[in-house]
Order: structure tokens, then C-alpha cells, then sequence
């Protein structure tokens, strides 16, 4: 597509990453300012008009709700303010599997700080995005070429 891409385990912070290399599962306060800077990076972006691709567990509706408003995502009594940036549109692509499914690929995976033991917790943790969110559910039974097309197909 010649879209920007960012992966957001890149922007973990050195606390969260050791953390989960010890197995111990994020919870929100660990993950808010996470998903703030990645807000912060997917604003940069569309104010320059960058289409932009971000890999991101964003496992809760309030997750996905904070990369779409930022910190006004948590003050959510608070309204928007005249001014204020407007909601970012943002088409979440749920890539939906078995922990098995999800397992096999962990376990192939190289050098990454998360490790398969704490994928019980991310399951555990889960909101599957629901109306009126806005997103489209991809099985990851599907070969990568046919997700890659559905996930394009509907960006497109």
C-alpha cells in the first residue's frame, strides 16, 4: 500500500517489556501511557496526511478507545472541548483465533520480549470489538496472502 507502518511493541517502555519478559501481564495503568504515545504517533501522522498501518494488542474496547481519542478517551465525563483535536478514524482489524492457532506463531517467534505464558492472560483480557466500533474481524485460519487481502480489501 506504501502506507507508514509501525509495530507498537516498539514503543513499549523498558518497565513494561521486562515485565513481560518475567511473565507478569500488563494491566491499564501499565498500558494507558503506552496507548497515549501511540495516539500521540497515529495524530502525528494523520496531520500530515501519512496513511498509516499500526500492529497493535489493542485487547480493550477502552484501549481502542484511547488510540482513537487520546487521554480524552479516559476523562470520558469530560466533553471535547471547542479547539480540540477530533477522533482519529481508525479501522480496527481483528485478527480472531484459537490459543492454539495463536500459540504455534508465539512459539516461532524469535527475540520478542512476550512470552507464550502470558497469552492466557492477553485471552483473559480481551474485548472483541462490537458495534458501534469500527472494524472489521479477520480469521487467522486463513492463509497470510488471503488475510493480507481482506484487511486491504476493506481499507481500500
Amino acid at each position: 500500500l506504501g502506507w507508514k507502518f509501525y509495530d507498537a511493541d516498539d514503543y513499549h517502555s523498558l518497565e513494561n517489556k521486562k515485565k513481560m519478559e518475567k511473565g507478569i501481564p500488563l494491566n491499564d495503568e501499565d498500558r494507558i501511557p503506552w496507548l497515549c504515545t501511540l495516539h500521540d504517533i497515529l495524530r502525528r501522522e494523520d496531520t500530515c496526511r501519512q496513511d498509516t498501518i499500526m500492529a497493535c494488542s489493542a485487547l480493550k474496547k477502552m484501549y481502542r478507545s484511547v488510540l482513537i481519542s487520546g487521554t480524552s478517551a479516559i476523562e470520558s465525563n469530560q466533553p471535547e472541548q471547542p479547539g480540540e483535536n477530533p477522533a482519529l478514524k481508525i479501522l480496527f482489524a481483528h485478527l480472531d483465533g484459537s490459543k492454539d492457532i495463536i500459540a504455534g506463531r508465539l512459539e516461532k517467534r524469535r527475540g520478542h520480549f512476550m512470552p507464550l505464558e502470558l497469552l492466557k492472560s492477553q485471552f483473559d483480557t480481551l474485548e472483541p470489538p462490537s458495534a458501534p466500533e469500527n472494524f472489521i474481524t479477520v480469521s487467522l485460519e486463513k492463509s497470510l496472502p488471503e488475510i493480507v487481502l481482506e484487511i486491504e480489501s476493506a481499507i481500500l
